[in-house]
């Protein structure tokens, strides 16, 4: 469904994307992850020909998207992260608009916007303006603009970013279903416990280059056997961070003054250990959450602790 070979994209002298290959299949979720700036959205705007690849080549079932372009689109669905709405719309004429973009007119048309409105929870407001809904309907809205056409390839880039809890669930519980009816989606996504319930195969990317691929399984096993320790509370940043430097096999991954995250040896056993360094370097304990190697560990062990903006 999706084949990328060889993907670069420069501007000028910065190269936002270097040598990204990957394919991804028909009833599959292919999760692409990285940091800011990683080069995912530059990514996805090549897949759906809205920047021209400096080199490589993008073919979405079958067509080139710089060679076929309108063919390459016709079949394809996107979810950018800003959203695609027209706010002084309601939101039965939103996705009237995008169906009939694609083709739709007529008792098709009505039928497919019915359709969407129950699957995303706004039927019973598809009169209103967009401009009165809420961050999540919105969010669902932008799916159901990106599914009114039933395309075979869907592009998912942060869908769920600043959603209430509720639209989450519903948001991915409709990524599931559509991917169950046969669909391809590629999803971009900064929270990592979504890329691990969702995702039949994922790759990291980091500095326009996939650093990592492969099954969750796959990525979970180049994972040291290190625990991940959660803390908050409240830590003097700089006293807690020279003591934990005596800690022997432990990393600490981020501290700040409400919150602490380390990669630990057998972190369960030591945890009384761990309490008193804090503890005499002056931090209060509140909570504590100790995990298994996951996702989490890989990508923070792969891409670095540095925040990115």
């Amino acid at each position: 469904m999706i084949e990328v070979q060889n993907l670069r994209k420069q501007y000028g002298d910065l190269v936002a994307v270097e040598d990204v290959s990957f394919t991804a299949e028909a009833g599959q979720i292919f999760g692409l992850l990285g940091p800011n700036g990683a080069g995912k959205s530059t990514t996805i705007s090549c897949l759906c020909g809205l920047l021209p690849p400096t080199s490589g080549q993008v073919r979405i079932l079958g067509h080139d998207v710089v060679q076929d372009g309108p063919a390459s689109r016709q079949q394809l669905g996107v979810v950018p992260q800003e959203l695609a709405l027209y706010e002084d719309l309601n939101a039965a004429d939103n996705l009237a608009y995008w169906g009939a973009a694609y083709g739709l007119s007529g008792a098709a048309l009505r039928s497919r916007v019915s359709t969407v409105l129950e699957a995303i929870g706004l039927l019973d407001r598809a009169k209103e303006p967009v401009s009165q809904f809420s961050g999540g309907m919105k969010r669902r809205l932008n799916l159901g603009c990106a599914i009114v056409h039933e395309p075979k390839v869907l592009l998912l880039d942060e869908p769920t970013v600043g959603v209430d809890p509720q639209s989450r669930v519903r948001l991915l519980e409709l990524v599931r279903e559509l991917v169950d009816a046969g669909t391809c989606v590629l999803y971009t996504t900064h929270y990592m416990e979504e890329a691990e319930a969702l995702c039949d195969r994922l790759a990291i990317l980091d500095h326009g280059r996939i650093i990592a691929a492969g099954t969750l399984n796959e990525l979970r096993g180049r994972v040291s056997d290190r625990d991940l320790v959660r803390l908050s509370g409240q830590f003097p940043v700089e006293a807690v961070r020279g003591a934990l430097e005596a800690l022997a096999e432990a990393e600490v991954l981020q501290i700040e003054e409400d919150q602490l995250r380390l990669a630990i040896q057998a972190a369960g056993s030591r945890l009384p250990e761990l309490f008193q360094v804090v503890q005499q370097a002056g931090g209060e304990i509140r909570e504590t959450n100790v995990a298994r190697p996951s996702l989490e560990s890989l990508f923070i062990e792969l891409t670095g602790k540095e925040l990115r903006e």
